[in-house]
């Protein structure tokens, strides 16, 4: 009798060490740890904590994700891990967890790319996505704007990146300049909420008309928001951290939402789907709601707990390989830190 799969996901990119389960497009149940609040203190991750924060939080984790499910270590019937990109020292840590996991229960393990999983994530919450979208990747690490078809088995075409900062690490780097502490998503978009989002003019970068349309670029508005900080201290007087918190996220956000609904109604399509840490950003979420509500287009969003990095967006993946018929990348698949996103499985070593 054929088992009904039930696929393990393994994620240890960054600082979130997380498993999830996930069965024929249903999330079963998931476990998830932060190491966040070891890295607070250096105002960023520190790889060698991160790495050692997993190996601590496997066991504890899978144990929690398991129990969540409602299901036995036996059951599960396939294991994907992310194998890049990320932290070198951190893939390495959860790939091992997952070949474990594979080899100790002779199942099929699969490679999966860490931004595949968050445009999977979506899966999740809304159901499969339509046959071609537009999906816009905000993260501490990533910002990209995507098209996106089949998400296993089409090529996913980059159709802009950013130049320099991810639109997170400028939230972060701003939190700092703010002495608002890490990680700076969270407590910017607490500060902002009592700011004035048009106190300060801050840059929209890339935004002109001769510039790539879906190239972002964030160094320059931290940048401006450093330099208004220095002269606001200089002067002598308070630094309206509110209204600089706002006006900061509010050029984020409008950067954000006008080229990824550019690049919508630019292909001829009626979705866009946003994914991604900062994607449970409430500004950007408002945000884009209004604009797409105004154009016609469909937007969907993941909630929250599946916006961060987590294991269930990497079983999400792998769900989807197993029933599409994809041959597992197998034991000897190797962690790759830089991994370019091609496609949402990362082969075998050549």
């Amino acid at each position: 009798m054929t088992r009904t799969p039930v696929v393990l996901g393994v994620e240890s990119s960054c600082d979130e060490t997380g498993f999830g389960l996930v069965s024929e497009g249903t999330l079963l149940g998931q476990g998830l740890a932060s190491s966040a609040s070891q890295h607070a203190e250096f105002g960023g991750v520190v790889p060698e904590i991160a790495a050692r924060a997993h190996l601590d939080a496997a066991v504890p984790t899978l144990q929690i994700a398991l129990k969540d499910a409602g299901v036995e270590l036996g059951d599960i019937t396939h294991v994907a891990a992310t194998s890049g990109p990320g932290l070198a020292t951190a893939v390495h840590v959860g790939l091992a967890a997952a070949k474990s996991v594979a080899w100790a229960l002779d199942v099929p393990l699969y490679g999966v790319h860490h931004l595949a999983g968050h445009a999977a994530a979506d899966t999740l919450e809304h159901g499969p996505l339509p046959e071609r979208s537009i999906v816009l990747i905000v993260s501490g690490g990533h910002t990209s704007i995507l098209a996106i078809g089949d998400l296993v088995r089409d090529p996913i075409e980059h159709l802009g990146d950013t130049l320099d900062d991810a639109a997170g690490e400028a939230f972060d780097k701003v939190a700092r300049l703010l002495g608002l502490g890490y990680p700076g998503g969270p407590v910017i978009s607490r500060a902002a909420v009592d700011g004035d989002p048009k106190a300060f003019a801050f840059p929209r970068a890339m935004m002109r008309s001769g510039d790539p349309a879906y190239t972002f670029s964030f160094s320059g508005l931290k940048t401006a928001v450093a330099r208004t900080v220095e002269t606001i201290e200089r002067a002598g007087d308070p630094v309206p951290v509110a209204d600089i918190a706002a006006s900061f996220e509010q050029a984020v956000v409008d950067v954000l939402v006008a080229k990824s609904v550019k690049a919508v109604k630019a292909r001829g399509l009626d979705t866009l789907v946003i994914v991604g840490g900062v994607a449970a950003n409430a500004r950007l979420r408002a945000v884009a709601a209004e604009r797409c509500e105004r154009e016609g287009i469909e937007l969907r969003i993941p909630p929250p707990r599946l916006c961060t990095d987590n294991g269930a967006m990497i079983a999400a993946v792998g769900d989807l390989l197993v029933r599409s018929g994809v041959e597992a990348s197998g034991l000897g698949i190797a962690a790759d830190p830089s991994a370019v996103l091609h496609g949402a499985q990362l082969p075998l070593p050549r």
